[in-house]
């Protein structure tokens, strides 16, 4: 197996759903080459609403970037501050750090 002395970062981001082309946006425009959505429900205590008394699922987008860890920072704030992950109700974001990558050239 082939290793680089590059560290590697993995930000993941979860928001509402139609909110993942902004998070792809924001993280392009810091540097990041860019990611992978993937749709999902929320189930946090916040999520929870009804319409004719019948709860609804929340759906979510989770936005998946894989990065040079020395552009993470940069990448981070960019997301945040775009789509305002600071309020309440607008998103989480944690970065992961990664041991192995395959198949980036």
């Amino acid at each position: 197996m082939e290793h680089k002395n590059i560290k590697y970062n993995l930000i993941a981001v979860i928001v509402n759903k139609g909110c993942a082309t902004d998070v792809i946006n924001a993280s392009k425009k810091a540097g990041a080459a860019g990611g992978t959505i993937i749709n999902g429900r929320g189930s946090g205590i916040h999520d929870t609403a009804k319409i004719f008394g019948i709860p609804i699922e929340p759906e979510k987008e989770i936005i998946l970037i894989l990065l040079d860890n020395n552009i993470c920072e940069r990448v981070i704030e960019s997301v945040t501050n775009e789509v305002k992950l600071n309020e309440p109700g607008k998103g989480i974001a944690f970065v992961l750090d990664v041991e192995t990558v395959i198949g980036i050239h």
